[in-house]
């Protein structure tokens, strides 16, 4: 696994994010097994709702690799959103079928109160937190007072 190069990209995703002052901006990779990128996004990418992981998953739909992948974000996925309360990122990741996540940092409590590390776990799922990047993960939210 290249955890530090895909969670390097996802920040740099991550700073491509409209600022928000209701939402955190959150760069997301999908990479397969053997370590191809499947699909990327980030935070209002493609409309002012869509989460980063929602914009990469959409993109990887269907793509048999993401029985093998690893989805990286800089943020811990949300368990909860106001937008679209049906489609939380932590039900689409478990939903993909996708086995392991790799994190930055979890999601404080500014907004909701997140349990994506804790469902995912829950579901099965391996989830890695990489904290020596949550500082660059946080530099793309200077936005938001947390």
């Amino acid at each position: 696994m290249d955890d530090q190069r895909w969670m390097s990209r996802a920040i740099a995703l991550a700073h491509r994010c409209p600022p928000s002052e209701s939402a955190f901006s959150v760069g997301a990779v999908v990479a397969d097994g053997s370590g191809n990128e499947l699909a990327s996004g980030w935070s209002r990418d493609t409309d002012p709702h869509v989460h980063a992981e929602e914009s990469a998953l959409h993109r990887a739909a269907g793509h048999a690799g993401l029985r093998t992948a690893t989805i990286y974000s800089t943020l811990e996925p949300c368990s909860k959103r106001a937008s679209r309360p049906h489609a939380t990122c932590t039900g689409l990741i478990i939903a993909a079928g996708i086995p392991r996540v790799v994190i930055a940092w979890r999601e404080p409590d500014l907004f909701v109160t997140c349990e994506g590390v804790a469902l995912l776990i829950a579901a099965g799922i391996e989830v890695v937190e990489m904290p020596a990047f949550a500082p660059a993960a946080r530099s793309a939210n200077g936005h938001l007072s947390f």
